[in-house]
């Protein structure tokens, strides 16, 4: 499943995008420096995501919406079509 999967079935999960839970953890104090294991845990406990969908969360709370260039089309799993993710939810395309 590609990064923005992860972010979309989260979407749809929680009815929340991408950019409103960076704001809810920016409510909660969260940011780069906060551990993963925090953010994880309040994922799971207020939103029921697992590990897989929480890191991708984690990942644009203390990183932003770019990713690394070696997982744009590269065919494997993984492969994401930009390295820009779309945080502004899924009826914004």
């Amino acid at each position: 499943m590609s990064f923005q999967a992860y972010l979309d079935n989260i979407e749809e999960k929680t009815g929340k995008t991408p950019n409103q839970f960076i704001e809810l953890a920016k409510a909660k104090g969260f940011g780069k420096d906060t551990k993963s294991g925090e953010i994880i845990d309040w994922l799971k406990q207020d939103y029921d995501l697992g590990r897989g969908h929480a890191m991708a969360l984690v990942y644009v709370i203390k990183n932003g919406p770019k990713i690394r260039d070696k997982h744009v089309n590269s065919g494997g799993t993984h492969s994401d079509a930009s390295n820009e993710l779309r945080l502004d939810g899924i009826k914004n395309r």
